[in-house]
């Protein structure tokens, strides 16, 4: 069998090591301009800037054995799209996983965004679909639909995506979309259909990933749970005569020794305050049952980062670094490639990968941990890239 790996592009800036919160690469944060005046970042033609930072690190996953990486979407970032067709430039085998709310965009556009992508990337686009958490985080997008019509809509937007793509006038009428006798223009529906990740832990979000979803994706959880999850997605699946894959999002912390690694979770989590500490856990309103079920390991006291150990090398205390989900695997190099093998001996087909800084750390994994993961006992997991 054959594992796809990938990392992930920071464009909402980063600190240089788990040990700070305070983001110092890329431009966004406050006092960038004291450290444009110190020449540490620049706008200026000429000048380097968060771009070309993104662009070295999609250099340094690319080099180092990754098939691509994910480019965020948050309030505090830039756009996606455009990001991945900056890099597209600087890269040559580099694939961009653009997560995105279908709702946000009318189905055709996005369909024709798409495939202009793909052209011009050469077939590097893929789509990590996402349908939102509900709550303030959803409101920011101007979206106030609820949980399960959320997840309808998304099921109608691939409806169509897939339906144009045909190449032929394709008409819809849903709750949501109604589409006459729209088409893709000859030499885009040529391009290659864009891989799905599918996000989401509900039952609608798995009703709709088994129905479109080439690989269903999944922040880590227990390991136990996350069988079980993947084995639901999968048994759905099965009923609509269809197979799956499905992939895990974790952010990781290897170093040479154990000791070494789990010294720097220590060090960021005593740089943490009290309430920073306190605060964890406390959700904002939202209905995502994947943060629900991320927050659920989360002890009633903590005093120490190891309180926030609840498997062998899974840390529950991520979250407190950077931001993000909550879980990630923390051990020597050896360590953190046999969890991830133990991932896909329960049913894992690909994987997300990240650690802070993104830069140097995709050098590191590419070198030191990559090479490990086998994925089976019988043959070499990674699929090779370029």
């Amino acid at each position: 069998m054959t594992i796809d790996i990938f990392w992930r592009i920071p464009t909402h800036g980063e600190p240089s090591s788990h040990r700070s919160k305070t983001p110092h690469r890329g431009d966004w944060f406050p006092g960038n301009d004291r450290l444009r005046e110190r020449g540490l970042v620049g706008s200026d033609e000429g000048e380097f800037n968060y771009i070309d930072y993104l662009a070295e690190i999609a250099h340094a996953a690319e080099i180092s054995g990754f098939q691509g990486g994910l480019i965020p979407s948050f309030p505090m970032t830039d756009e996606p799209w455009i990001i991945s067709a900056a890099l597209a430039r600087e890269t040559e085998t580099f694939r961009f996983m653009i997560p995105f709310q279908p709702g946000f965009l009318n189905p055709v556009t996005a369909a024709r965004m798409t495939a202009t992508l793909q052209r011009a990337t050469g077939g590097r686009a893929l789509y990590n679909v996402i349908t939102g958490g509900g709550g303030p985080a959803q409101l920011w997008w101007g979206d106030s639909t609820g949980h399960d019509d959320r997840y309808g809509r998304t099921t109608e937007f691939l409806d169509i995506l897939q339906g144009l793509w045909k190449g032929e006038p394709f008409s819809y009428q849903g709750k949501f979309y109604q589409v006459d006798n729209a088409r893709l223009a000859e030499a885009l529906s040529k391009e290659d259909y864009p891989e799905i990740y599918f996000s989401g832990s509900s039952d609608a979000a798995l009703a709709s990933a088994s129905k479109h979803a080439n690989y269903y994706l999944s922040w880590l959880e227990p390991f136990d749970q996350l069988r079980q999850k993947f084995d639901r997605v999968k048994e759905k699946t099965h009923l609509l005569g269809r197979k799956i894959k499905c992939a895990v999002r974790v952010d990781i912390v290897a170093r040479p020794t154990e000791e070494e690694a789990w010294d720097e979770v220590r060090l960021g989590f005593e740089a943490l305050s009290k309430e920073a500490i306190q605060n964890f856990g406390r959700g904002d309103g939202g209905d995502s049952a994947g943060a629900a079920r991320q927050w659920g390991n989360r002890p009633e006291t903590i005093n120490s980062y190891k309180d926030l150990i609840f498997e062998p090398n899974v840390w529950s205390g991520f979250n407190l670094l950077r931001g993000g989900q909550t879980n990630g695997i923390v051990g020597s190099y050896e360590q953190v490639a046999e969890r991830l093998d133990q991932l896909v001996q329960l049913g894992a087909d690909a994987f997300i990968l990240a650690s802070t800084p993104h830069l140097e750390e995709a050098y590191r994994v590419g070198e030191e941990v990559l090479p490990l993961v086998r994925g089976s006992t019988s043959a070499p997991a990674l699929r090779a890239v370029g």
